[in-house]
């Protein structure tokens, strides 16, 4: 059935043990026969179902002390909305029948963990049931540095406080040498890992992305995957690998990369990134995002037929791609993305964060997610 592909490396994915030089030889192949074993290891993974959230993004400050060479979005004189702005904002997601806020933001000098708190404490004073899915592990870490406690203790507060998941971004790519040029005054390679698997031991899941298409080799992307694996393994904390292409527009390192003339990512390669994904995650990652924003609606529809399972959220508002060159749109309707799922010939289903049934009772966000061993 997949002619191309060796039997010993189709056994090894099958068993969640494949390797470096088996992706490296996949990327060799002809596409579609990657895209069909990637699509067999979806369907084994999560069926015909295809998920989706409503949710809202909310992204507090463009301000930053970061000097990340890729962002479009920092702005030093730029806006830093109040608790009564971001909770008017959480009052319009509870409206529309959202069951998540996605909270990040800039890296604030002088601004430590109680102003994390507090968020969270007001939105889940007023709305206990909103999951709150909040602050990237630069984040985190740059709050317990400000407030001078360890990361471990300011996980345990902001868990205390009603924060149920982090996402997994400000990964980028997890090689030091890769960030020593796109953002060398982030977190390591080590620290993200850190941060991630004690948030994890303190009972907070969180996802894992990867921005890929900058200076980074194949096998670096690779590496990356693989880190995410070893991750999962140890903890059973990941809900969810997001591979985002990276936008090349109203930054340096893109500008750069145009003055070399390289652009976005082609198409075929982004696809390439999903199969991969579910290759390498196989049995320890069920579920792979494809992000409309970045990849756009069509090419999102054809990468559930490559390996993904998701097509995250209707966001309503999400600023930081499009500031850096995304044209696809800050939201979409509930409507559009069930439309879109039956077009790509797959079966929409709304999910929660943890990806339960919209429907389910909140209550079950607060015990063991399962495959997750730091609630076992």
């Amino acid at each position: 059935m997949n002619s191309k592909i060796p039997d010993d490396l189709i056994e090894r994915a099958h068993q969640g043990r494949s390797t470096k030089e088996d992706a490296l030889l996949l990327l060799e192949i002809p596409p579609f026969e990657l895209f069909r074993f990637a699509d067999e290891l979806r369907d084994l993974a999560a069926g015909d179902t295809v998920t989706y959230v409503v949710n809202r993004n909310i992204n507090f400050t463009s301000r930053c002390v970061g000097t990340c060479g890729f962002c479009a979005f920092r702005d030093n004189n730029g806006y830093l909305l109040n608790l009564e702005e971001i909770m008017g904002k959480v009052r319009e997601a509870e409206q529309v029948k959202a069951t998540e806020v996605c909270i990040q933001g800039g890296l604030l000098p002088d601004v430590g963990l109680d102003f994390y708190l507090g968020i969270v404490e007001a939105i889940k004073a007023e709305f206990p049931e909103m999951h709150i899915h909040a602050f990237s592990p630069m984040e985190v870490l740059h709050a317990s540095r400000i407030s001078g406690v360890k990361v471990s203790e300011s996980l345990a507060r902001l868990k205390r406080s009603g924060l149920d998941t982090m996402p997994g971004t400000a990964a980028e790519i997890l090689s030091d040498r890769v960030r020593e040029i796109i953002c060398p005054a982030k977190l390591s390679t080590s620290e993200w890992i850190e941060v991630v698997r004690q948030a994890h031991a303190a009972g907070i899941p969180t996802t894992a992305t990867m921005m890929y298409g900058h200076v980074e080799t194949p096998e670096e992307r690779i590496e990356h995957m693989l880190t995410i694996r070893e991750i999962q393994k140890e903890t059973g904390g990941i809900t969810e690998f997001v591979p985002l292409p990276f936008m090349p527009y109203n930054n340096p390192v893109g500008e750069k990369m145009i003055s070399e003339g390289r652009y976005a990512t082609p198409g075929l390669d982004d696809l390439k990134i999903y199969a991969i994904s579910r290759i390498l995650l196989h049995g320890h990652v069920d579920n792979i995002q494809a992000s409309w924003v970045k990849l756009g609606k069509k090419l999102a529809q054809f990468a559930l037929h490559c390996g993904a399972n998701d097509l995250g959220g209707t966001l309503m508002e999400e600023s930081i791609s499009r500031l850096a060159g995304a044209s696809h749109g800050e939201s979409i309707s509930v409507e559009e993305l069930e439309w879109m799922i039956h077009g790509a010939g797959r079966v929409p289903k709304e999910r929660t964060t943890l990806y339960m049934g919209a429907h389910e009772l909140a209550s079950r966000n607060h015990g063991r997610v399962a495959g997750c061993r730091v609630f076992e």
